[in-house]
């Protein structure tokens, strides 16, 4: 793995970043980016993307991370460009070694990271009557498995000075959604890994952030079939996101109206909150369903 850019431009970005650490404070896990070294997984387009933007306008140095090295290094130019101080380390998020490898050569470039979003998954549209094993597994590994993969070495690596690890979970992952059930159950495990970890890591100086979008409208979801009511924009899931991460708070949910929604599914009779979640889906899809996307 290499820094984005080869050469002068890649070393000179690693120092300023190195530089920018250093009188920051161990234990940050709340509070401004400002100074900060802050990795992005999953950067190289969508929320993750928007992410790294914004937290290098706020003042972050940020480590960018995911498995296309055009679309990293076009990402780190771009927020060199506006001024900001970026690093690109593409790894493949399904490989832990690659993982660890990763991580060890931030930290020789640029020194401790101080926060952490990890940006992982995907949701496309599930038919489960015709969903194969492969389908179903490929979800979990998706979307736990990988984050699995970057939670445990940040977790080992920031127990000794504390910081701040967040992730993009998903309000899917508190109810069996129609059409995202292998997505849904992949974010239930890691919404209830994360809640383990803060209770029994509890005074360490590491804060686990959950943060739970509804619907947000990325390229990716763009033509996926699925109904998204209360949909938004990435540039604004990414602002909440980035003012999340400079709060006290452990989860934030949002927007309003699907987190709303979401939690009166959750106290409703099940069968009543299975005849509302069914009316957002179309008639088509019970009886003909499309095929599932494939990345």
């Amino acid at each position: 793995m290499c820094g984005s850019g080869s050469g002068r431009a890649g070393h000179n970005d690693a120092r300023a970043i190195e530089r920018g650490g250093d009188d920051v404070t161990d234990h940050v896990s709340t509070g401004s980016l400002r100074g900060r070294t802050v990795l992005i997984a999953g950067a190289s387009s969508g929320i993750g993307w928007h992410v790294a933007r914004q937290a290098a306008e706020r003042g972050a140095a940020v480590v960018v991370t995911a498995r296309s090295v055009e679309l990293l290094n076009a990402l780190a130019a771009r927020i060199r460009s506006d001024g900001g101080t970026c690093l690109a380390l593409p790894a493949d998020g399904t490989d832990p070694e690659a993982v660890e490898a990763m991580l060890s050569a931030a930290e020789a470039a640029v020194g401790p990271i101080h926060a952490a979003l990890l940006n992982i998954g995907a949701g496309p549209a599930y038919h489960l009557p015709t969903a194969t094993v492969g389908d179903i597994l490929g979800a979990m590994q998706a979307n736990y498995e990988t984050t699995v993969n970057f939670l445990v070495p940040l977790v080992a690596r920031m127990r000794k000075r504390g910081g701040l690890i967040a992730h993009t979970n998903s309000l899917a992952g508190f109810l069996g959604i129609p059409m995202q059930g292998p997505y849904s159950a992949a974010k239930a495990a890691v919404r209830i890994l994360l809640d383990t970890y803060r209770t029994e890591l509890r005074g360490s100086g590491i804060r686990f952030l959950s943060i739970y979008p509804g619907f947000v409208a990325t390229e990716r979801t763009a033509d996926d079939g699925i109904p998204a009511p209360f949909e938004i924009s990435t540039q604004r899931c990414a602002a909440r996101i980035v003012r999340a991460m400079e709060s006290r708070r452990n989860d934030v949910a949002f927007p309003w109206q699907t987190a709303a929604l979401t939690r009166l599914l959750r106290v409703l009779p099940k069968p009543l909150a299975r005849r509302i979640m069914l009316g957002f889906v179309p008639e088509s899809w019970l009886d003909h369903p499309t095929p599932i996307p494939r990345d």
